[in-house]
């Protein structure tokens, strides 16, 4: 604009000059009509070309414009395009939700009430689940959390009842009644309540904030004591996010053990939904030949729960170890091998009956129950990563 002014500068100064003239003779009439048409036409052209403002600039496409400027209309255009995060399709919000991590879910569900039954859906949840809970969480587990849900359902309906007592309560409801029915859902409250309690969201966070003590299994239990060394014990296990950790209670007779910051390593998920205090029923006696892998029941005496040691099929002293001529596997007697104790222990080795083995021992070594022999490779690796650095008496 500046640059138009300066060119058209002498042409405004030259007919400003022209006016403080005296007025022409008559003989210069025609030549002075000329001059005012001539004048009223350049102003007009002065004037439509300032309306036209930056439009005109932009088309003579200036030097002195660095960026282009967009007018009022496009600026409009470009605000009806802007979608928001609730205008997107379905399909598309799933797509977004599935790459996201637990946290960020959370953090999406605390946005708004659409938001967060979306992301609440359990088809989220169950794949954050799976890859951080689901080598630990087994059947035991899943049947205690379903009794947590149902004694958290009978403690809001203890609190429902006693609110149907109070009067103000009383009116509560009947607004809250009133207000679903508006929205076409009498049983709202319920379903929202009963749903949040039961959802893999839920469970998850249980899981996370450490408010919910679940059953699993413990190796080396007892920070690796000595006495414990290859053995896998029942536990009710909490986790701590802020260690990454565990904590256990162990059911014992007369004192309460409770042990701190196990490792991941250390846990798995009871692989047999036998209680504690039970004989498990053997159902592999007749499948166990030499260098087999396996577990054991053992206890020190009848008031304690078993545990599960781990073992390797030997070979009887009426063969000689050589595979081409052992008979071993068809021998009504097994021999369980410990070998993370030196030989001549009296912890090294047991003779158990193939087809009469239930509970064997006694209150000296104490007593061998049911068996569960290993197939699964890891498993067995996980077994031997605990194997200890020096052998034990």
């Amino acid at each position: 604009m500046l640059f138009l002014l300066i060119s058209c500068f002498p042409f405004i100064l030259l007919f400003s000059k022209s006016f403080l003239k005296p007025l022409p003779t008559w003989k210069n009439t025609m030549g002075a009509f000329s001059n005012l048409w001539f004048c009223e036409e350049f102003l007009k052209f002065l004037d439509s070309w300032f309306r036209k403002g930056r439009n005109a600039i932009s088309y003579l496409n200036l030097p002195l414009m660095k960026k282009p400027v967009k007018s009022k209309l496009e600026n409009v255009v470009e605000k009806e395009e802007e979608i928001s995060l609730l205008e997107l399709p379905d399909l598309t919000l799933e797509c977004i939700f599935e790459r996201l991590p637990p946290n960020g879910l959370c953090s999406m569900a605390a946005v708004c009430s659409s938001l967060r039954e979306k992301c609440k859906s359990d088809h989220l949840w169950e794949k954050h689940m799976k890859e951080k809970w689901g080598a630990l969480i087994g059947s035991a587990a899943y049947r205690e959390w379903q009794c947590y849900i149902a004694s958290r359902n009978n403690v809001f309906l203890l609190e429902n009842s006693r609110k149907k007592k109070d009067l103000l309560g009383k009116f509560s409801e009947i607004r809250q009644l009133l207000w679903n029915r508006s929205k076409g859902n009498e049983d709202n409250s319920k379903v929202r309540s009963s749903s949040a309690m039961s959802s893999i969201m839920d469970w998850y966070l249980s899981l996370e904030s450490g408010k919910f003590w679940f059953s699993a299994q413990v190796f080396n239990r007892e920070n690796g004591h000595v006495g414990f060394t290859l053995s896998c014990y029942d536990a009710e296990v909490s986790y701590d996010c802020n260690t990454n950790t565990f904590r256990a209670r162990y059911p014992t007779q007369g004192r309460r053990i409770v042990e701190e910051n196990i490792e991941w390593n250390r846990l798995r998920a009871p692989t047999v939904d036998t209680p504690p205090y039970v004989l498990h029923i053997s159902d592999c006696l007749n499948d166990l030949k030499p260098d087999d892998h396996f577990e054991i029941q053992w206890r020190k005496s009848k008031e304690f729960p078993y545990g599960w040691w781990y073992g390797v099929v030997g070979h009887l002293e009426s063969c000689n170890g050589n595979e081409l001529n052992c008979h071993c596997h068809s021998s009504d007697t097994v021999l369980l091998e410990f070998k993370q104790y030196t030989p001549g222990s009296r912890w090294r080795q047991i003779v158990i009956n193939r087809k009469e083995h239930r509970e064997v021992g006694n209150e000296a070594d104490g007593f061998y129950g049911g068996i569960r022999k290993l197939y699964s490779d890891k498993e067995i690796s996980l077994w031997k990563s605990l194997w200890p650095s020096s052998t034990l008496e």
